[in-house]
């Protein structure tokens, strides 16, 4: 069974619950993070819980929501080892997956309808990291994380 952690700031918090629910029917292990309410609080804190549960093989994949979902990634991203990625859409979900293999998927609390969110979280979930080229360049990636810049 594919583990996954989730979290959201107050903007994501009913967003979250829903794909929460939209996850376990699918079949998925599903470890809530946070935030528990929609009070008031800082997204980074819940991006960290989530970034940590995938890197520590806690969970296979991360999903975080914020209210455009930009900020969750620009968090997550800065846990060695995450390759978080703002997807709006199918399409950009799929390709998140297929030519940059996220293992975290952040998505808008606001600006997508539930239908819209849960499609694009279905494309990202059902799609496949693609080898190849792709595979080189997540190598490279993966050398500039465990690189410590001044």
């Amino acid at each position: 069974m594919i583990r996954i952690a989730l979290g959201s700031d107050h903007a994501g918090f009913r967003r979250k619950q829903i794909l929460r629910d939209f996850l376990v029917k699918r079949g998925y292990q599903v470890a809530d993070l946070g935030c528990p309410n929609e009070e008031r609080c800082d997204y980074p804190d819940y991006a960290r819980r989530v970034a940590d549960a995938v890197v520590r093989h806690r969970a296979d994949k991360g999903v975080l929501v914020c209210g455009t979902g930009i900020g969750m990634a620009i968090a997550a991203n800065k846990v060695r080892g995450i390759r978080a990625a703002v997807c709006w859409n199918p399409l950009t979900a799929r390709m998140a997956t297929e030519h940059n293999w996220a293992n975290v998927v952040c998505v808008p609390g606001r600006l997508l309808t539930d239908t819209q969110v849960k499609a694009t979280l279905k494309a990202y979930l059902d799609a496949t990291p693609e080898p190849g080229r792709h595979k080189r360049r997540i190598d490279k990636i993966t050398r500039l994380d465990k690189r410590r810049c001044p």
